[in-house]
């Protein structure tokens, strides 16, 4: 049951494949229906190797900045940090309309939003497969994934946590055998107007490690947030804690 938190990904899904790139980025992504965040309608995005996904405009900075960006730059950072996937794995996206995938990602909004009618027609998923850290002296990957959907008039980004196991490459001070220190890597949404934003719990801490444990729907690794009006719904009120080398909870 695990493994389902995933939604499928990778060549057999007819994925498209980011260019192994150091701060590298997807080629400008035309939708083929716009996409509302925090109220306006996109029809341009990029996928960034760093663990973003950004509206109209590419973004290849590694280290985080908190949120809100003072430069307008509107995107969804499911975890952003100095990915290498020169150095290991790689990043999948595509856009769906296949009806098996819409059943189910309909099927978990439903469950978490009950009270909001909901049939996805139209999904995108963006897939950052065991990504290597900047400056690594390790094998070890990041694997998570983001998931915008939309029924045309309501949307949703869901944003699952699989595996993840380092959260600063060398360039942002991180340690590069372990992957960790610096400045950590940072999850939430931007909206572009310097008001609006929202960081998730543990983001720029050492605590973003154990986000695979942290959610607002019930679902350890996966978060949920309804963007068109941006809504945040469920969120814990305490921050995840952070394991120290003898796993004991500090």
């Amino acid at each position: 049951p695990a493994a389902s938190l995933l939604y499928p990904y990778g060549p057999e899904q007819h994925d498209q494949k980011n260019p192994k790139l150091d701060d590298g980025s997807s080629k400008k992504i035309s939708l083929a229906v716009p996409f509302t965040f925090y109220g306006k309608e996109y029809r341009n995005l990029y996928v960034n190797n760093n663990g973003v996904i950004s509206f109209d405009t590419r973004v290849n900075q590694y280290t985080p900045d908190p949120f809100p960006l003072a430069d307008g730059r509107t995107f969804v950072a499911p975890y952003w940090g100095d990915v290498d996937n020169v150095r290991g794995g790689d990043v999948f996206y595509r856009e769906t309309t296949d009806p098996t995938l819409l059943a189910r990602v309909t099927k978990d909004i439903n469950q978490y939003f009950p009270k909001i009618p909901y049939t996805a027609t139209w999904a995108f998923v963006a897939t950052w497969d065991h990504v290597a850290y900047y400056g690594s002296t390790t094998n070890k990957g990041n694997t998570f994934q983001a998931v915008l959907t939309t029924n045309t008039k309501t949307s949703f980004i869901i944003l699952n946590y699989w595996d993840i196991q380092w959260t600063t490459g060398a360039a942002s001070d991180g340690d590069p055998e372990t992957g960790l220190g610096g400045t950590p890597a940072h999850a939430g949404f931007n909206s572009g107007d310097e008001t609006h934003f929202y960081n998730i719990p543990g983001s720029q801490t050492d605590a973003i490690i154990n986000i695979t444990k942290t959610s607002n729907v019930n679902v350890p690794g996966r978060w949920v947030f309804q963007v068109d009006d941006f809504k945040v719904t469920g969120v814990p009120t305490e921050v995840p804690k952070v394991a120290n080398s003898n796993n004991c909870w500090l």
